[in-house]
């Protein structure tokens, strides 16, 4: 791929993306925490776009990959309002967020604010409310108090911060309904050892549409970058 362009937000801050103009919808896909859009997953849908002739938008929230900013103060709030400022200065016509992840969430916040231009939603291994469901109560009273509460993982100490916490509790949606109405399709590994597969029921019952599809894959893992997982969301978003 190109190297990527910079939208300037209002604080200078620049966000970096890669956009491909194409058929519509233009398809925005959403990384997950700490990732970026070097990924597996963008690299591929990218790809498939360029090849049907379509669009597609990948981005780095602040604080990732090549965009400006410190991982500190990255929230979804502001992450969203990346997302839906790069959208609106490169983009036109119906839009179709795919979520990987935490970006399961973020595509969720960035939908309700699409309004007609909403045209689907596709999550992978969709992990809303994750500063809920999956922080101990322990951690949640250490990051209520200001703390850093540092995560261990195979690529070494993780921290996770305060500020992304509380955004996260005020931006909850698996609390009531949620009303979007578009055609949404999930996919989630049943070996996925991040965010258990229940979670992308639980948004499934949420959801208002009354077209939503969920895959499990049972041998799926989280990150559900095989050949074949690929295969799979490809044609999971062909169905579009």
């Amino acid at each position: 791929m190109d190297a990527p362009s910079y939208h300037a937000m209002p604080d200078g801050r620049r966000i970096a993306y890669r956009y491909l103009p194409g058929s519509r919808p233009t398809l925005v896909f959403l990384p997950g925490y700490r990732s970026d859009m070097s990924g597996i997953k963008a690299g591929a849908f990218y790809r498939w776009a360029e090849e049907q002739g379509g669009a597609c938008l990948l981005l780095d929230y602040s604080g990732c990959g090549q965009s400006d900013g410190e991982f500190a103060n990255g929230t979804l709030s502001r992450w969203r309002d990346e997302v839906l400022a790069v959208v609106d200065a490169v983009t036109d016509g119906p839009i179709l967020p795919i979520g990987s992840s935490m970006g399961g969430w973020l595509m969720l916040l960035v939908a309700e604010r699409l309004g007609s231009r909403l045209h689907g939603l596709m999550g992978i291994a969709a992990a809303p409310d994750f500063t809920d469901w999956g922080r101990s109560d322990d951690d949640k009273a250490r990051l209520a108090a200001g703390e850093v509460v540092h995560d261990v993982s195979p690529y070494g100490s993780v921290p996770f911060y305060p500020g992304f916490w509380n955004d996260g509790q005020a931006q909850r949606r698996l609390t009531g309904e949620i009303a979007i109405d578009c055609p949404v399709r999930l996919v989630h590994g049943m070996r996925d050892n991040a965010v258990p597969w229940d979670v992308s029921l639980r948004l499934q019952q949420a959801l208002r549409s009354t077209e939503v599809h969920l895959t499990l894959v049972k041998d799926g893992d989280h990150n559900l970058s095989r050949d074949e997982d690929i295969a799979l969301l490809l044609g999971t978003l062909a169905s579009f």
